[in-house]
């Protein structure tokens, strides 16, 4: 730790010193380290993710206040402002893409409980609920799903958007999602931003499809051949075939 860090850390109590310490440790040993978040994540859930990352990513949590100090002593300022809420760090030598979508692969769905916003549209299926006739249809209907009885049991007669991302879960529609077994969330360890080599990734930067990016790099070669060939303008890939066809 400097001088200067040391001098921030001098009157915090010993406990807060060695917690600093040992975020500190994390930011200095991996060469990626981010901020995630872990709001709603049950903790034997959290332990379970915790053990999943072993070999690949370490994972602390800490009082908010102490890992802003760990952060700004080690120069990651940028990471500061995403440390809003639950949230913990994370290291691992793994590049940016790779962490971003081994947690989003992490994560599992969840119920959404009453007073939640919805992440996402919420969508009640076409289909047979396997409910049988009552009042269920009812509040199915309350909460926006075009439901009604047919063939002896409640039938959702076409996909029914019954709240918008953004909204706020009420009590009537947990029910329903409830007692239907729709999960309509993820819940994981939300990665927030990350630096490596001094370079911060956002969230929507690490989002990318790899089989559509390998298929468009795929294709620019393929195009840039083509191109090469065309013009007579040789390269170590075209010059055999170009020799070739002006031997032809």
């Amino acid at each position: 730790m400097s001088a200067q860090a040391e001098r921030k850390t001098e009157n915090l109590p010993q406990w807060k010193k060695e917690e600093v310490d040992e975020l500190a440790q994390i930011i200095d040993e991996y060469e990626s380290v981010g901020v995630v978040g872990i709001a709603g994540i049950p903790s034997k859930q959290l332990q379970d993710m915790r053990r999943d990352l072993h070999g690949t990513a370490v994972l602390r949590v800490s009082r908010n206040t102490l890992q802003t100090r760990a952060l700004e002593d080690a120069g990651l300022g940028d990471l500061v402002e995403h440390i809003e809420g639950q949230v913990g760090i994370v290291g691992t030598d793994e590049n940016p893409f790779s962490l971003y979508k081994e947690l989003e692969a992490s994560k599992t769905p969840a119920p959404i409980n009453e007073g939640e916003v919805a992440p996402n549209d919420i969508v009640i299926p076409e289909g047979d609920t396997g409910v049988d006739p009552g009042p269920f249809v009812g509040e199915l209907q309350s909460v926006g799903a075009n439901a009604r009885i047919e063939e002896g049991s409640i039938q959702v007669m076409e996909d029914s958007t019954v709240l918008e991302a953004g909204g706020t879960v009420s009590a009537d529609l947990t029910n329903v999602l409830n007692e239907l077994g729709i999960e309509p969330k993820e819940v994981g360890l939300d990665l927030r931003a990350v630096i490596a080599d001094g370079v911060l990734f956002n969230p929507e930067d690490l989002d990318i499809d790899v089989d559509a990016y390998r298929s468009d790099v795929s294709t620019a070669a393929a195009r840039a051949r083509n191109l090469s060939l065309n013009a007579s303008f040789p390269t170590a890939t075209t010059a055999p075939t170009l020799i070739a066809k002006a031997t032809g």
